[in-house]
C-alpha cells in the first residue's frame, strides 16, 4: 500500500450528499484514516413521504454538493484560494455542457472553481451505481465536472462493495488476503439485502438476495403500518428496547413468520414479514394497536424476525465455506440488537463498521475505489455514466 495517496470520494447515490477525503496509511497491516466524511442528511426532507422522493432527492444533491465538497477540503486542510484572476471561458462552457441537467449545481461549482486551488489528490472515487437514477447522475455528473477542470482520474465505484470497505477506515488492520478470504459478506440496508461469498478483493459471488423486499424496506414499511414513522428501523429498534421494561418473565404472545429462514439456499425473502405484520394489526381493536405494550411487542417481534433470518442464513453460508471472516455492511447493520447477537453467535473473526460508517458514506467509496485505482480501473470524465442497476461482480 502507498505511503500517501489522497483520495477525493463522493457519494450521491440515494439522499445522503457526501463527500469525503480519505489517506491511504503505512504498511500492509494498516487501512486508512478518514481527514474528512461530510454526511449531508435528507431525511427530514423526505419523512413526510414515508420514503425517499427521487425528484427532492436530485435536487438536494444538487444544492449540497459544493457546500460538502468545501467543508470536506477545509476539514482535510487541502482548501486553498487560488491566486489566479482569470480561467478559460471555454472551460467553463464544458463543465456548463456537463452539468447542463444540473444548472443549481453549475452555477455553485463556478464560483467555487474561480475562487480555490485545486486539491492535492491523486484521484477521485465517485458512485455509479447502484440507486436511484436521478441521485446518481448528479454525483457523476458532478466528479466528471471536477475531473475535467482539475484533469483528475475518476475510479468509479459499486456502492454494494463500498460498504464492504467502510469496515477497513481508521483501523490498524491487516489487509493481506490470507487473513481474512475467504470471507462471508452480509450487505443489510434499505435497498439491498445480500450474501456473498468474498474471494479476494473485488472478488465476489453473490450467494443469495432478497427475492422483494430488502431488510430494510421491510422495517420502513412495517413501522409505516404501525404509524411509527421514517426511517423504520430506528424506530422500530427504539420501541423494540422497551419491551425489557415489561415485568420480568414476560414472553411474546406475537410470533410472526421468519421467511425462508429454513430454506437450502441463500435467498431471502421479507414481502410476507410485512405482509404479516399488516395483518396482524388489522386483527387488532382500535384500542390495542395504539397501546404501549402492544407497539413495544410487535416490535420486538419484527426485529426478531430479520434478525434471525439474517443471521441463519449468514452463519450457515460461513460454515459451508469455511470463511475465516465475517464481513457486514450496509445501514441496517448499524442495528444494536442485530450486533449484538452476531458477536455472541458467531466465532469467525467479524468486521462491522462502526453505525456511522454503516449508512451511506464518502469515505467508504474511497476506500473501495483505492483497491480499483491499484489495478488501474480508472475513466477519463468522457466515458462515465451513472448505472441504477449495477450489480456487484
Amino acid at each position: 500500500m502507498s505511503e500517501k495517496t489522497l483520495i477525493l470520494a463522493l457519494e450521491t447515490s440515494c439522499d445522503d450528499t457526501s463527500v469525503s477525503i480519505l489517506k491511504t496509511l503505512k504498511g500492509n497491516k494498516a487501512g486508512f484514516t478518514c481527514l474528512s466524511n461530510i454526511i449531508s442528511s435528507q431525511t427530514e426532507i423526505h419523512r413526510k413521504w414515508g420514503g425517499v422522493y427521487p425528484t427532492l432527492a436530485k435536487r438536494e444533491h444538487q444544492r449540497n454538493l459544493v457546500p460538502v465538497l468545501t467543508q470536506a477540503l477545509k476539514e482535510s486542510g487541502l482548501l486553498k484560494k487560488s491566486a489566479k484572476k482569470q480561467t478559460s471561458v471555454a472551460k467553463f462552457k464544458v463543465i456548463e455542457k456537463i452539468l447542463e441537467r444540473e444548472p443549481v449545481l453549475f452555477k455553485q461549482l463556478k464560483t467555487f472553481l474561480l475562487k480555490y486551488k485545486k486539491p492535492n489528490v491523486d484521484f477521485i472515487a465517485t458512485t455509479e451505481g447502484p440507486g436511484l437514477e436521478p441521485a446518481l447522475w448528479v454525483g457523476v455528473n458532478f466528479a466528471r465536472a471536477l475531473s475535467y477542470f482539475w484533469n483528475l482520474k475518476i475510479t468509479p465505484v459499486n456502492h454494494i462493495e463500498a460498504h464492504l470497505f467502510a469496515n477497513f477506515i481508521d483501523k490498524d488492520f491487516n489487509l493481506k488476503p490470507d487473513a481474512l478470504f475467504p470471507a462471508i459478506s452480509l450487505i443489510v440496508s434499505g435497498g439491498h439485502t445480500q450474501i456473498l461469498l468474498m474471494k479476494n478483493y473485488g472478488k465476489y459471488k453473490i450467494l443469495g438476495e432478497t427475492r422483494d423486499d430488502a431488510a430494510g424496506e421491510c422495517f420502513d414499511k412495517s413501522a409505516r403500518i404501525l404509524g411509527l414513522g421514517y426511517p423504520g428501523g430506528p424506530a422500530i429498534a427504539k420501541k423494540a428496547s422497551q419491551f425489557k421494561s415489561f415485568p420480568p418473565g414476560a414472553e411474546l404472545k406475537i410470533n410472526l413468520p421468519r421467511p425462508m429462514i429454513h430454506t437450502k439456499d441463500y435467498d431471502l425473502s421479507f414481502s410476507g414479514l410485512k405482509t404479516a405484520v399488516l395483518y396482524n394489526f388489522k386483527s387488532q381493536s382500535a384500542k390495542t394497536r395504539k397501546s404501549k405494550e402492544y407497539i413495544t411487542e410487535i416490535s420486538k417481534d419484527i426485529q426478531n424476525a430479520i434478525i434471525e433470518v439474517l443471521i441463519t442464513k449468514t452463519l450457515r453460508a460461513a460454515d459451508e465455506y469455511n470463511a475465516k471472516s465475517i464481513i457486514l455492511g450496509g445501514g441496517v447493520a448499524a442495528n444494536e440488537e442485530l450486533r449484538k447477537q452476531f458477536r455472541l453467535k458467531t466465532g469467525a473473526h467479524l468486521l462491522i463498521p462502526p453505525k456511522i460508517l454503516c449508512t451511506d458514506n464518502a469515505a467508504m467509496i474511497g476506500a473501495a475505489g483505492y483497491f480499483h485505482w491499484l489495478k488501474k480501473e480508472t475513466k477519463s470524465w468522457k466515458n462515465l455514466s451513472a448505472k441504477a442497476n449495477l450489480r456487484i461482480t
